[in-house]
């Protein structure tokens, strides 16, 4: 036998050269082609030449193409690209390349700017990705709340992916380890025109699709045109006649103002209308689906609890987002009232600005947006925290599907998680903007496939779909970044 058919037959393995027999049993044959498909996956196809070849060098080539056995230690961060897609608005991809051919997938969050994450570049080349919670630690201070974190949770995607491929296991085996080997999602059912649409939306979710949760909006928007409803809203109103609660560049205007400083009241008649779209909603889908709400605009506090109160009876799984995250007390005052559960987080950047929610107990389910909270570590981190004090975790997400599979491998690693959000399930093209790399569907049924042997987020891109749907203002796809790779300044914030 030969040096590299001794090895083969220590492993196991039969060459391939060699007539096998009749008789080679199922594992034997399982574990050959696991070998050389692992072989192949490293770069290095295998012939007359490779089985010839001394056992150090098969080893150093088998191992060597890094989605298997890479070098770890001595990778390094050698570029930062960038694809900007027409999801949800605008949501950019970016890429992160080393100088082993490897690279990760991470996501800016939704309606941000890529530049969030390109102006990092200089503070992280050359460094080694796989030091993820070092690097997250020098980036960190660059990120804010809500989509100004969205370049430092972009670049921590991206390099948990990386770090994945390297070590060759899935990103939540590097988190600990993994609790479900499905992740519940709840689908985003928005405001229909009339009942009969309300239908079809929650139709399509429920039956068509095999969702077993569902979030609806419930605003004051629907109030505007039935007399008797709102007061004061008249004096809020938008060019368009409307009570968007998502702003513009015009910093006086309803949708840019804090909930307290509106004065908007919802009367009892405009709670009874409410409570009919809601009632609608449930008389559609039964009880034995979740139904949380969202999006009611911007009123206080009390009006808040006023309106817990008139859906208190249709069980909702939660209220999200009645006030601004930042009132601590504000929360607490309503969970208290309200026998529903409070829901608040999507736009808390770091593990110590949901602690005092948490602390205080003035929530009943916390709810990162990985995309903003800092990460898949980070989110992980917000998620323990708050089991301690026996508060669940919901998610939620608004984005490709990058973020998408970055938080399906958070939740598997979190214990206290509850559902993650799906927010494109009417884009019919949104799955197949990537590929699965152990050939798993992303979603089944309403619940997210976790990759219980991809390494990595264990996906990769389809190029020719995400290129179909780029954003007109910037249609490069992964272009080099050299404009972004100077550092131009002393970012250190202690003396």
């Amino acid at each position: 036998m030969t040096p590299s058919q001794k090895l083969l037959a220590k492993m196991g393995l039969k060459d391939p050269e060699i007539n096998e027999p009749a008789s080679t049993t199922p594992v034997q044959e399982n574990s050959r082609r696991s070998f050389f498909k692992k072989s192949t996956l490293g770069g290095i196809a295998l012939g007359s030449s490779f089985l010839c070849t001394p056992i150090e060098d098969i080893i150093a080539q088998t191992t060597g193409g890094v989605k298997r056995f890479g070098a770890p230690s001595d990778l390094k961060i050698t570029d930062v690209r960038y694809a900007v897609t027409t999801v949800l608005g605008r949501t950019a991809i970016i890429r992160i390349d080393t100088n082993q051919g490897i690279y990760g997938l991470g996501e800016v969050r939704d309606g941000a700017d890529e530049r969030y994450a390109l102006m990092l570049k200089s503070r992280i080349l050359g460094l080694n990705p796989c030091n993820v919670e070092m690097i997250f630690k020098v980036i960190k201070q660059f990120g804010g709340q809500a989509r100004q974190a969205g370049g430092v949770c972009g670049v921590e995607m991206a390099l948990w992916d990386i770090c994945g491929k390297a070590y060759n296991v899935p990103a939540w085996q590097l988190l600990g380890g993994r609790y479900r080997d499905s992740i519940r999602m709840y689908a985003d059912t928005p405001e229909a025109s009339s009942p009969e649409e309300q239908r079809k939306l929650i139709k399509f979710r429920t039956e068509d699709q095999g969702y077993s949760w569902l979030k609806m909006d419930v605003s004051i928007g629907e109030l505007l045109k039935i007399p008797g409803t709102l007061v004061n809203a008249n004096a809020w109103l938008s060019e368009r006649k409307t009570l968007q609660q998502w702003g513009g560049s015009n910093y006086m205007a309803y949708s840019n103002t804090l909930h307290p400083f509106t004065q908007i009241q919802i009367t009892d008649k405009g709670l009874d209308e409410l409570a009919k779209i809601v009632d609608t909603a449930r008389s559609m889908i039964g009880y034995d689906i979740p139904l949380s709400t969202d999006h009611y605009g911007h009123f206080d506090l009390n009006n808040g609890i006023r309106l817990g109160r008139a859906l208190e009876k249709y069980r909702l799984a939660w209220l999200e987002d009645i006030v601004s995250w930042e009132y601590t007390d504000q929360w607490k005052t309503m969970s208290d009232a309200l026998e529903t559960p409070t829901l608040t987080g999507e736009d808390i950047f770091l593990l110590k600005n949901f602690k005092p929610l948490i602390d205080a107990h003035a929530v009943d389910i916390v709810h990162p947006d990985l995309a903003s909270s800092g990460g898949l570590l980070e989110t992980k981190r917000i998620g323990d925290y708050a089991e301690e004090h026996g508060i669940a975790m919901a998610m939620h997400q608004a984005g490709t599907p990058v973020s998408f599979m970055a938080n399906v491998h958070c939740a598997a690693a979190t214990q206290n998680f509850l559902a993650l959000e799906h927010h494109s399930v009417d884009l019919p093209w949104w799955e197949s903007m990537v590929k699965t790399t152990d050939g798993r569907k992303l979603i089944t049924k309403g619940y997210a496939n976790v990759p219980l042997t991809a390494p990595g987020l264990g996906i990769e891109l389809n190029d020719d779909v995400v290129k179909q749907h780029l954003h007109a203002s910037d249609k490069s796809y992964f272009a080099p970044t050299p404009q972004w790779n100077d550092k131009r300044s002393h970012d250190r914030i202690f003396s």
